[in-house]
Formats: structure tokens, C-alpha cells, sequence
């Protein structure tokens, strides 16, 4: 260890300092890098990133659209409450034109769920359903934890439209709830007025007649997405909006805004973070009105994109609608670091596909969520779905509400183009951590952790020659050198370099 130390003495006499800290990756005692991008890689050669699919949990639905009420089931949010084990899940009802409701399940396993009668809500007649409150159109519900007011510890963010019942225009409501259960809306809903109307110029800035009956330009609309932002601070929204058209019509096409708040009352102003462009179709017809085919039904759209933020980054599901072409909306990923600006990285390549097989109630149209389930060494993927396309002749949708998973981390892994590749991250600082482990699947060749100093010399006792080659799938491969452990390494910076053979990584976590 003392020859490795007057190593690292030379080292820094000869190396340039980084002093900037731009590419820095200094983590407090437990950090875990994903391969999902390139925000902590140097560079890499002789790799290829590539996309996991979820897996899809079954065949059949978890929640049946099985109720007078439940036409059709789309939109859910999950909870999984940390004491006692419990699983709740929000979803909306469809009966037809009686309007939408918010309905509620529960589960000891996130897998047989039941619908308890909860006697709230009146639907033909009797009130022996699990029925929360009505008009709750493409509802989002979160459970907070800091809220000091116990009655607001659930909150709930859904669409409404109906100013024939007091709502002074269409737009984003919000209520809440001490139990996830009994719900109260807010007084002075809607907290941000919608874009929602007809196909039309956006209206004067002096019409306020019109402006009142069209909603804003860019807004939200009826598909919400709430979430507690952890990074920000803020409730965050990802909502549906419309852009107008090739002629300035508005209500063109489906993209997606996101607005926030500290309060939860008070909102800013709905900004668009991600919208459909060249590369996502090019069989647009819809450049004149509806009757010719307009109105925000052909080409490729993004019919929302709920958010969720897990390990220092920002990950969509969103919703890539074709409702002219295939018919279908499958789930891509998409990627940001600050909520806000956004990247595509795996277009056309699904996260939850479509299926060829159209008598499944999840064939075709996927209501993601942004309330992923973490377990132990899977995540869980809840959805609504629907089985026929959008452009199915057929009327009769079968849907219900399902769920697709992944092991831990595995978003997406780095692999050999061909035999051999190595990935190189970021310096770093190593102090106080005691073992490094890899997310990889090394069964049918191996991984070695090299590590090197910032200047980029190998560290003696630390070499790939040095290093114990993995060789087995595991979420929690340790690294192991011959001799020398991580933990003895003087305070300093420096460089993973990860070689792969044959081999794919997924994640590498440093763990104090």
C-alpha cells in the first residue's frame, strides 16, 4: 500500500488538477450510477447502450373492468404504504355518459386487489361501490407526508369541465384527503384554467369572451400527472396539452406541459416540455380543420407524459399516441436532468410495447403512470390499458389495470458491440466508501472494475490483472482485487473503468 501511495504522490505532481468540479460525481455514503445515460461516463469504446423492456406481469388484468360503473378503466396512481405493507390504487371509471368517476382498490400484495364498498358515491341507484367522487377526469393522487395538516396528507390533482355545475371555467382541480378515501374538493377550482374548445385562431388578448371559452393556448388539459418533486421542492404537474396547428388552429396536437407549485394552490404558468416532431411521423393530414381530418386525430402525438424523479434524474413515460397509423400507444422513456428540458434517447424503441394480439385488454393503449412501486429488487410498473386501437372499428374496448416490472436499475445496460468494451466514468471521490458493486450480467462472460487516478494512470493493485472477474447476473456483484480493498485508498480523486466481456452493466452503487 505504501508504493501505491508514492505512486499517487508522482501522480499528482505530473497530473492537471480539476479545480471546477464540472464533471464531478461526488456523492455523499450511498451513490448509484445508471447506465441509462451518459451524465456520469467519461467515455466509453467498443460499447452500445440499449433499452430493457418491462416485462409485462400477466395476461390478464389485475383490476377487471368487471363493474356496471367500469365501461372502461384507464388512469391509476399508486401508493404502497412503508408500515404496514398495504397497497392503495386510485384509477378512473368510465360507464359512458353518465361522466367519469375516481374509484378506489386495495391490496396486502400489489397483485389481488379488492374494490371495497365504500357507500360514498350513488351510481344507478345504490351507493354499494367503490366510487371516491365523480368528475375526476384523468385524475392523479399522491400521498404526502410533510404536510403538517393531517387532513391534506393525500392530494389529488384531476381535470374538470362542466361550468353548468358552478366551475367557473374548464381546467386542473385539485382536492384532498386524510385517508386516501374521503376527498374534499378545493373551493376556488380550478386552479389553472385549461386549454380545452374548438379548432380554432387562439383568440385576440382582447377577447376576453372568447378567451374565457377556449381556454388558455399551450395549457393543461385532461390528462394530469401529479407528483412531489424532491429535487425542486415543489408539487410538479405533467400534464396533456394541445398545440396548434400547420394553419394556427388550435387544438392541433396532443404534447405535454408541466406547472408547479410550493402551496399546491397556487400554480405557475404551464410550460411545454415536450412535443412531437419530424422524427416521430410524417404522416400528418390534419392541416386544415376537423372535417378534413384535423382535430387531434391523425399523426403521431404524445398524449402525456407522466414524470417521476428516482436517483438524481427525471424519467418520463410517456405516451406516444398514432392514432391514424397503428392504432396504437405504447410507453417510450425519456430523460431529463432538471425536470424541464428533455431528451429521447430510445424513440422507437418501447418500454412497454404494443401487442400483436388485440384480444388483450393491454394490446394497444398504455395509461401509464407516474407512480412506479420500488421493491427490494424490482420495480413495478402500474397502468390502465386499453385492447383495441384508437382506430379499431370495433366499440367494444376491453381495458383494465395491470402492471409490467424490471430488476432494480435496469433501465437500460451498456454492452460489447462485439467482444470486448470499457466504459470509463467521471472522477469521483472514493472516501469512506468500503465496497463497490455491480448491476450487471456477467453469466456468459465477465466484468472487471479498474481503477485509475484522475489524471487517468492505473492505480497499482487496482488493475484489470488485479481485479477478481465477475461472472455471475446478479443485482449486487461485489468488486474484489487480489489484494488491496477500495476502502484503503488514500483521499483523492479517480476514474472507474469498467471492462466488459461479453458481458452487460446496468449500475454501478458505491456503498460506504
Amino acid at each position: 500500500m505504501k508504493k501505491t501511495i508514492r505512486l499517487l504522490c508522482v501522480l499528482q505532481l505530473l497530473a492537471v488538477c480539476n479545480v471546477s468540479g464540472v464533471d464531478d460525481v461526488n456523492k455523499p455514503a450511498k451513490t448509484t450510477i445508471l447506465m441509462v445515460d451518459d451524465h456520469h461516463i467519461l467515455y466509453s469504446a467498443g460499447t452500445v447502450r440499449k433499452l430493457i423492456p418491462l416485462k409485462r406481469f400477466s395476461e390478464k388484468p389485475i383490476i377487471a373492468a368487471d363493474k356496471p360503473w367500469e365501461t372502461t378503466v384507464a388512469y391509476c396512481s399508486v401508493y404502497k404504504d412503508p408500515e404496514s405493507g398495504k397497497y392503495k390504487l386510485w384509477y378512473q371509471a368510465w360507464p359512458g355518459r353518465s361522466g367519469c368517476y375516481l374509484c378506489y382498490a386495495e391490496s396486502a400484495d400489489g397483485i389481488k386487489w379488492i374494490k371495497p364498498e365504500l357507500g360514498l358515491v350513488e351510481f344507478n341507484g345504490s351507493s354499494k361501490n367503490n366510487i371516491l367522487f365523480k368528475n375526476g377526469y384523468g385524475a392523479s393522487v399522491i400521498y404526502d407526508r410533510n404536510d403538517s395538516d393531517p387532513n391534506k396528507r393525500y392530494k389529488s390533482a384531476f381535470w374538470e369541465q362542466d361550468i353548468t355545475k358552478g366551475l367557473k371555467f374548464p381546467g386542473m382541480c385539485i382536492a384532498y384527503s386524510s385517508n386516501g378515501i374521503h376527498w374534499k374538493k378545493y373551493p376556488d377550482n380550478p386552479v389553472v384554467k385549461g386549454s380545452y374548445g374548438d379548432y380554432i385562431q387562439p383568440p385576440l388578448v382582447t377577447d376576453s369572451k372568447q378567451k374565457n371559452a377556449q381556454g388558455k393556448p399551450v395549457s393543461v388539459s385532461d390528462v394530469i400527472d401529479l407528483i412531489w418533486d424532491q429535487n425542486r421542492q415543489v408539487y410538479a404537474v405533467y400534464a396533456k396539452t394541445w398545440l396548434d396547428g400547420p394553419k394556427g388552429d388550435m387544438h392541433w396536437k396532443r404534447a405535454v406541459v408541466r406547472t408547479e407549485s410550493k402551496n399546491f394552490m397556487d400554480w405557475t404558468r404551464p410550460r411545454l416540455i415536450i412535443w412531437p416532431d419530424e422524427f416521430d411521423g410524417i404522416n400528418d393530414i390534419a392541416e386544415t380543420d376537423r372535417t378534413a381530418g384535423g382535430g387531434g386525430s391523425d399523426g403521431v402525438q404524445l398524449h402525456s407524459g407522466p414524470a417521476f424523479y428516482y436517483n438524481d434524474l427525471y424519467f418520463s413515460m410517456l405516451q406516444v399516441m398514432d392514432s391514424g397509423g397503428t392504432g396504437n400507444m405504447p410507453i417510450e422513456l425519456a430523460l431529463s436532468r432538471d425536470g424541464y428540458d428533455w431528451k429521447r434517447p430510445f424513440r422507437n424503441n418501447w418500454f412497454i410495447p404494443p401487442l400483436d394480439n388485440k384480444s388483450l385488454y393491454d394490446a394497444s393503449l398504455i395509461w401509464s403512470n407516474a407512480t412506479p412501486v420500488y421493491l427490494n429488487d424490482v420495480f413495478r410498473f402500474y397502468y390502465g390499458a386499453y385492447g383495441k386501437p384508437w382506430n379499431s372499428s370495433d366499440s367494444r374496448q376491453i381495458s383494465g389495470i395491470g402492471f409490467a416490472e424490471m430488476p432494480r436499475n435496469r433501465f437500460a445496460g451498456i454492452r460489447p458491440r462485439k467482444r470486448f468494451g470499457q466504459i470509463t466514468l467521471k472522477s469521483l471521490t472514493l472516501d469512506r466508501i468500503k465496497r463497490i458493486e455491480v448491476n450487471g450480467d456477467a453469466s456468459n462472460g465477465s466484468i472487471r472494475v479498474e481503477i485509475l487516478g484522475d489524471s487517468g494512470y492505473r492505480i497499482e493493485g487496482f488493475t484489470k490483472a488485479d481485479s477478481i472477474p465477475i461472472k455471475t447476473d446478479s443485482l449486487r456483484n461485489k468488486s474484489v482485487w487480489k489484494e488491496e480493498s477500495v476502502s484503503r485508498l488514500p483521499k483523492g480523486r479517480y476514474r472507474l473503468r469498467i471492462h466488459l466481456e461479453n458481458a452487460e452493466v446496468y449500475a454501478v452503487t458505491l456503498i460506504n
